[in-house]
């Protein structure tokens, strides 16, 4: 479906916990557990998947968790629209549905071709009982994300309904911090219950609750930094009229990897030194305006660093956005500066607060 799909380093770990549970049944049975456990996420993220396509929702990558999944939207419109009720609502509701109903169907079926699984016993989940532990995994899952724990599903809904009267940062911080209060909680809960997976299942909502965190707080600086704090305003540019020999000599003299063209003030398009080099190898001298890229974004001085970013990791294999103002280019914005500017800036920012201290 075009969505990168991550895996969170702890879910694979969460297999060799699976084999230290059931050391007593063996490493198959270790792994069937394990992968009990897998279809029970990949049941909620697929549902989800369906659902954010159905809404019209442009998804750029999925973390798994042994909870679930994060998304990562592919543009700024997605992520807004992911946060309205009506999309946010659906998004939450799909996850459970889903565990619960397959919960359903897998419970049917085991019954209708053996009466004998009796799928109440307990213990519910363990390796000696696969087929019993498929049903629960899936119902287990579909009820856990009914907790009020950001990042689970009833979490995010909380979250944003608080988002709608005090702002989506606050929103952020208090939910995160509501979820890990009650994935202390259920951990608490897995101890006196004598129950690894409620002890995993806390440790999981509180390991999600963290990359969240860290995400809002990203997206809080990065929507305070502006286009002309980060950009480069000393640059090179080519015309479209330059033969390729000629820019391939800027290229020499520029530490620029990509380069705006213009036309007198108007921007026209973009080219980078591999594109000269590879048409100068192929085709020989020719003109800037055979191998430039017309499909472009162009920001403003006052856009967000968090617009930037998005519109640089929504493009495949754009690297540059040059900077424009009344249609004339003041700036550009690449990959390969934007980490020490941001350093860079964060360091003004301190000097300048410790001089207004003093």
């Amino acid at each position: 479906m075009g969505v990168d799909l991550r895996i969170h380093v702890f879910s694979p770990l969460l297999g060799l916990v699976c084999l230290v549970i059931s050391a007593n049944g063996g490493v198959a049975r270790g792994l069937g557990l394990f992968v009990a456990l897998t279809l029970a996420v990949m049941a909620r993220e697929t549902a989800r998947l369906l659902v954010a396509a159905w809404l019209g929702l442009r998804l750029r990558a999925i973390l798994l968790l042994p909870i679930g999944g994060l998304f990562a939207f592919a543009n700024p419109e997605s992520q807004e629209a992911a946060n309205q009720g009506g999309s946010q609502f659906a998004l939450a509701l799909a996850g459970p549905l889903a565990n619960i109903a397959t919960a359903m169907a897998l419970a049917a079926t085991f019954l209708g071709a053996s009466g004998a699984i009796r799928l109440l016993d307990q213990p519910w989940i363990s390796s000696d009982y696969l087929l019993r532990s498929m049903v629960w995994f899936q119902a287990g899952l579909g009820l856990l994300h009914m907790l009020p724990a950001y990042p689970l599903d009833a979490g995010r809904l909380l979250r944003g309904s608080f988002a709608r009267k005090h702002g989506f940062a606050p929103a952020g911080r208090a939910a995160t911090g509501l979820g890990q209060l009650l994935a202390l909680a259920v951990m608490v809960g897995g101890l006196i219950l004598h129950s690894p997976w409620l002890i995993l299942a806390g440790f999981f909502i509180m390991i999600g609750a963290q990359i969240e965190d860290q995400g809002v707080f990203f997206q809080s600086v990065v929507d305070t930094v502006q286009m002309r704090e980060v950009m480069l305003t000393d640059f090179a540019t080519l015309s479209p009229s330059d033969t390729l020999a000629d820019a391939l000599v800027r290229c020499i003299h520029s530490l620029q990897e990509e380069f705006p063209v213009v036309r007198g003030p108007q921007l026209v398009g973009i080219v980078s030194r591999q594109r000269i080099v590879d048409a100068l190898r192929s085709d020989g001298n020719g003109y800037i305006q055979s191998v430039m890229t017309r499909n472009f974004q162009v920001a403003r001085p006052e856009d967000t660093l968090g617009i930037t970013i998005r519109r640089l990791t929504a493009g495949r294999g754009m690297t540059l956005i040059p900077v424009a103002e009344s249609g004339r280019v003041v700036g550009i914005v690449s990959l390969q500066n934007l980490m020490g500017a941001m350093s860079l800036l964060a360091e003004q920012r301190r000097i300048e607060r410790q001089q207004a201290g003093d």
